[in-house]
């Protein structure tokens, strides 16, 4: 059954629990297929993030979106969090749900460097990975205060962990004001709103929990020289996909050319793609959704 836009629904999340290091984190299975795929979505967002992608996939794959610890349904999950942690996390979702078969590994913004850390320490259990406007090294300069720096580049998204919302439907409106979703507003990003939605009526919040998107985001901003050695000596292929605009949905990108050019030439396994008309978030909840998909299913790279 298809939508009156002519897309297929999204195919319904199935909850699933993964045991990892004294805890439980919330996974969302997307289809049924033989095939996985794992995924990590990005520093204040959810594994419902996917589901638009998900809606372009194949029959025969199955997508498991991990909430990382922190976030989404895996909000109670305790620290520390850290790169290191989730990119942990990532290789027990691919050993538990791939069947000793190839994996094939994602991540969009924060989520592609924590899946490039986990290609990089266990190679041989992933077939490809693909990287989501993220997972290049983001150099800090030196005299930057790394919390400062994470205030000015999050912006709303950081601001909305610390406020309660009346209603879920101020929640939603706080999101459809934001500049680069609000003129590409669809059911997959209200569904990815809606999910991140916890507390009593009258006092609604997100699930994200703003001390592990502070830890994760500081790390993202110091840890340019290791996320260089997971690229340059990486083993798997790997496929960037890069937007024009960036987080508020304007120039400059999240990733400047002149950044994507200098890592594909120093990272062997590294190649490239420009995804035109979209922002950091629409290239994975908006229309770029089917490239997505399509580069997930496909082969690639130089490895």
């Amino acid at each position: 059954m298809t939508r009156p836009d002519g897309l297929r629904p999204a195919p319904e999340p199935i909850p699933l629990d993964l045991p990892v290091d004294g805890t439980t984190l919330r996974v969302l299975r997307f289809g049924t297929g033989p095939r996985t795929a794992v995924a990590a979505h990005g520093i204040s967002a959810s594994g419902m993030s996917f589901a638009a992608v998900a809606r372009h996939l194949p029959a025969d794959w199955s997508l498991y979106a991990v909430d990382l610890r922190g976030r989404g349904g895996s909000s109670t999950a305790p620290g520390p969090y850290g790169i290191d942690r989730h990119a942990a996390d990532l290789v027990t979702a691919a050993r538990t749900w791939g069947d000793g078969g190839p994996v094939v590994l994602t991540g969009q913004s924060m989520g592609a460097y924590v899946a490039l850390r986990a290609a990089a320490r266990e190679p041989g259990l992933f077939e490809r990975l693909l990287l989501i406007d993220g997972g290049l090294p983001l150099p800090l300069p030196a005299d930057a205060d790394p919390d400062a720096v994470l205030g000015a580049s999050l912006g709303p998204a950081l601001a909305r962990l610390s406020m309660t919302y009346d209603s879920d439907e101020a929640y939603v409106d706080f999101f459809r004001a934001h500049p680069a979703l609000g003129p590409y507003w669809n059911e997959d990003i209200e569904a990815y709103v809606r999910y991140d939605l916890t507390g009593p009526e009258g006092a609604r919040r997100s699930r994200a929990q703003e001390a592990a998107v502070r830890q994760d985001g500081r790390e993202l901003l110091t840890g340019a020289a290791s996320f260089g050695t997971d690229l340059a000596g990486l083993k798997v292929p790997t496929l960037l996909l890069h937007a024009p605009l960036g987080l508020l949905g304007e120039a400059p990108a999240m990733l400047p050319p002149a950044l994507v050019d200098h890592w594909t030439a120093q990272a062997p396994s590294l190649t490239a793609e420009f995804v035109p008309d979209c922002n950091h978030y629409t290239i994975l909840m908006g229309d770029p959704a089917s490239t997505v998909a399509e580069r997930l299913v496909t082969p690639h790279g130089r490895g």
